[in-house]
């Protein structure tokens, strides 16, 4: 039983904003450091589709292809001469109850439960991917329009240093972390061109974030995905 889960992540769209350190060290989990890129840090809202989905190899039916939108931010910890870079999740909008009381339960992460929706148009030369959620009887959205072609990230960009961690870490309080491992290639990505955010992060994030309701993103990524697996193993920090 090394696996929990299985799916595919797909179209990926990345809406990174730069954030003053202290909006986000009352989130970070103990036992990491907040990781910074270029003496920045960031957080990112994150929207895109879990697709086939299957928990210890054994599908969802019905259930098992729905959208996600997440926030999130970036952490490091060291152990040792390794440097394991992760991610913690402020919150996690999945549309479908049991996928987001199985992940609270099982994995003590932040997810809730709200209407959402997507819309793919894509050709040989362009993409529009397009995400919704609904709060509070507003519908929120996250969309890019971008160029159909396929490229390797760089090493060093922002491309890099956003999507490259491979690791979790849930508060789950004061005194207690627990770290697990996602696993996928690195991504390919494509060049977006243009961009839309409608989010009321105040309403929904909380007080802490609602400077983000009036910031324009440091970047919009969009990577293409893959298929992903998160081990089930979690250690305690």
């Amino acid at each position: 039983m090394n696996i929990f889960l299985k799916a595919r992540w797909e179209n990926l769209i990345m809406a990174n904003y730069e954030i003053d350190p202290a909006i986000l060290t009352p989130y970070l989990p103990k036992g990491v450091e907040l990781d910074y890129y270029h003496g920045k840090t960031y957080v990112s809202l994150v929207g895109f589709l879990f697709k086939n989905t299957s928990i210890f190899n054994i599908p969802i039916p019905l259930l098992g292809t729905f959208e996600e939108v997440n926030l999130r931010f970036y952490v490091v910890r060291k152990e040792g001469n390794q440097l394991k870079r992760g991610v913690v999740f402020i919150n996690e909008t999945v549309p479908n109850k049991l996928v987001a009381w199985l992940a609270n339960k099982l994995y003590k992460e932040h997810y809730s439960a709200i209407p959402t929706k997507y819309q793919w148009t894509i050709d040989e030369h362009q993409k529009e991917i397009v995400y919704q959620w609904k709060v509070k009887g507003n519908w929120n959205s996250i969309s890019v329009v971008a160029d159909a072609a396929r490229q390797n990230m760089q090493a060093g960009s922002i491309e890099e240093f956003i999507f490259e961690h491979y690791f979790g870490y849930t508060r789950v309080d004061a005194a207690n972390t627990l770290e697990y491992k996602i696993n996928h290639p690195s991504w390919e990505i494509n060049t977006v061109i243009d961009y839309h955010i409608n989010c009321d992060f105040a309403t929904f994030y909380g007080a802490d974030f609602s400077i983000l309701n009036h910031t324009k993103p440091h970047s919009v990524l969009l990577a293409e995905g893959s298929a992903i697996s998160v081990d089930w193993k979690r250690i305690p920090l």
